[in-house]
């Protein structure tokens, strides 16, 4: 082959290279606001659902406004932040907890002592989602995150006014083996959440996922939910998960928050 040939066959490469690489990142832009906009519906939708209310009842975006009072808390003391001092790590519609644990100027380290979730650091701040009914809360939607076999999950508990009684579970993300681990996303077991007892009299996190089967005859059957069959290590990191968000090193200082100020009277 000529050296013009070679030429021209390197700069119709390069040539269709470069159309290719511009079109790739047109389309990337231009679908860039709907990618984000099915993120921010998902979510929605996730939050409802571990809520307990339907998000195929109606438009997403109204049912969510109409009963959700999201807001931003500090975990450290459980007090709200005044929505006056958001920036833009603090959208609660897009609130993202992989960017702010990861970013050290909003997130820290969980001593190793604590970290039962096996998640090395975590926000200073959280989105919690409040689920208002004629006006009045009634339910509260947290955020939770840890690791399982082959992954972290990312998922949402909700406790009743009561804060100690569970209404819902789901796990919006997580890499867990189909079938196994990923029976997480089973509405059967989900739904055996609804009802369970958090905590006992004294305000210990009870709430306990088995490596078997829940005996009905067990007194400490309402704390108790189900194994995921065949997945020891997944079932383990979902009760982890969700003992360490409960506890005091998580949502804790946000619960005696609530009482204190908004579920005394």
């Amino acid at each position: 082959m000529s050296t013009d040939s070679t030429k021209k066959t390197i700069g119709v490469a390069l040539g269709v290279c470069l159309v290719c690489s511009i079109l790739v990142s047109s389309a990337a832009v231009s679908l860039n606001s709907i990618q984000e906009k099915n993120k921010r519906l998902d979510r929605f939708k996730n939050i409802l659902a571990a809520a307990g209310l339907d998000p195929l009842s109606g438009d997403v975006v109204d049912i969510y406004n109409e009963k959700i009072d999201p807001v931003i808390i500090d975990l450290s003391t459980g007090n709200p932040i005044p929505d006056t001092e958001y920036n833009e790590m603090m959208d609660p519609a897009t609130f993202n907890i992989k960017a702010l644990a990861d970013n050290p100027q909003f997130s820290e380290s969980i001593p190793d002592n604590e970290d039962i979730a096996g998640i090395n650091r975590r926000p200073k701040v959280m989105a919690v989602y409040q689920v208002r009914v004629d006006g009045q809360v009634q339910k509260f939607v947290l955020p939770i995150y840890g690791k399982g076999l082959w992954s972290t999950l990312y998922g949402f508990i909700t406790l009743d006014r009561d804060l100690t009684t569970v209404r819902g579970i789901t796990f919006y993300e997580h890499g867990e083996t189909p079938g196994l681990g990923g029976e997480v996303d089973n509405p059967k077991w989900k739904n055996q959440w609804n009802g369970k007892t958090a905590f006992d009299e004294q305000g210990r996190v009870r709430i306990t996922v088995l490596k078997g089967v829940v005996d009905p005859t067990n007194p400490a059957s309402e704390y108790q939910v189900d194994g995921l069959s065949g997945s020891t290590i997944t079932s383990r990191g979902v009760d982890q998960l969700v003992k360490y968000w409960l506890s005091e090193n998580g949502y804790g200082p946000f619960f005696d928050y609530l009482k204190e100020n908004v579920l005394n009277g």
